[in-house]
């Protein structure tokens, strides 16, 4: 095998007794060891949990001698690996820095990848770095996913898509978690803002589109930073769309200043590369802001989806910045204004109480 995968045959026995096993919490915890130390040979001292995500996918660290990977754990019944691998070799031909895949079972939803690492872009950040050469590092990478990735082998992000992702928002966070009851009058402002959000973000120029470029999804690495990982949704779409996930983050915030002067270096960098880049710095910033309201209004009903389907409450704490980047746009652009208007009267008062009611009682709420 390629990448230095050290191997060392066992018994059956030798597996049926080992540790890996012993210490299953579960069948498929069992089923990854049996993996690794039977059909890839590994020499496995210990298989820990690294991550999860907002998917029903899990990632595991198998620490072998000198070097670890992660195991990525797709129940191949809820998930599919087949658009990861897809997207990684994408990625891959552009330059970026994605993991290294080992070994692959497609059947079982198992992927053997390379290890980059336990520090996030937003662990950094939180504990005080200089966002500086982060967000450069973020920003260069970016820019050659969006001038050399293939994005004509990606489905489109087409309309029906982006109003599937702003149906989340009124059926989640306003009924469900809000308890808010529209009247015709608001479900029609609703729909004419869904349809003039979408007639913005299909007048972009067409990318590719990672779909979560944000510093949880950006691994700091000593090499060819950033490390890029959660890609597998990846779609042809707005050129906007990654750079607002990533200066308007849903786990962390820059003042509005900031994140202009970022918007136009990167409009700037991409302009020398060949990219789409629009008229002017109006025009390009008008593009990130409005699809930056698209993208925050389905991730409201995400967040709250994940918490009352799920049972994942951490998504909530997010839920006000988030609500905040959409209000900011509202107040920037004319045809957002009544938009913003019935926000300020029903939503932006109601969401901490709705908060405090949702985590006391529970994911039955």
């Amino acid at each position: 095998m390629k990448g230095g995968i050290i191997m060392a045959r066992h018994s059956n026995a030798d597996r049926k007794t080992s540790p890996l096993h012993m210490l299953a919490a579960d069948a498929r915890h069992a089923l990854i060891a049996d993996w690794l130390t039977g059909a890839l040979g590994l020499a496995v001292r210990s298989l820990e949990p690294a991550s999860s995500d907002a998917s029903f996918r899990r990632y595991l660290r198998a620490a072998v001698p000198g070097t670890t990977y992660i195991v990525m754990d797709a129940p191949a019944d809820k998930e599919d690996v087949r658009p990861y691998l897809k997207v990684s070799a994408l990625l891959a031909d552009t330059g970026v820095h994605v993991p290294r895949v080992y070994a692959r079972d497609e059947a079982r939803g198992l992927l053997l990848l390379e290890d980059l690492g336990a520090t996030s872009y937003l662990a950094r950040l939180q504990a005080g770095a200089d966002p500086e050469p982060l967000y450069a590092d973020a920003l260069g990478a970016l820019v050659k996913i969006q001038v050399a990735g293939a994005c004509a082998t990606l489905a489109p992000y087409n309309r029906a898509e982006l109003l599937r992702e702003l149906s989340l928002m009124p059926q989640w966070f306003l009924a469900r978690h809000l308890g808010v009851a529209v009247s015709a009058a608001e479900q029609a402002l609703l729909a004419a803002t869904f349809e003039f959000l979408i007639a913005e973000a299909l007048a972009q120029p067409t990318v590719f589109v990672h779909r979560d470029y944000h510093a949880r999804n950006l691994m700091v690495v000593p090499q060819a930073n950033p490390g890029i990982i959660d890609f597998q949704d990846a779609l042809a779409g707005p050129v906007g769309y990654d750079l607002v996930s990533l200066l308007k983050d849903c786990y962390i915030d820059w003042p509005r200043a900031r994140v202009e002067g970022w918007v136009q270096d990167y409009r700037a960098r991409l302009g020398r590369a060949g990219g789409p880049v629009g008229a002017d710095d109006m025009q390009f910033l008008r593009w990130f802001d409005l699809i930056g309201v698209q993208r925050h209004l389905k991730v409201l009903g995400i967040f709250c989806r994940l918490w009352y389907r799920d049972g994942k409450a951490g998504y909530l704490a997010d839920l006000p910045r988030t609500l905040a980047y959409v209000s900011e746009c509202c107040r920037l652009y004319a045809p957002l204004a009544s938009f913003g208007e019935f926000l300020d009267a029903r939503v932006r008062r109601q969401l901490a109480l709705a908060n405090e009611r949702a985590l006391a009682r529970g994911t039955d709420a």
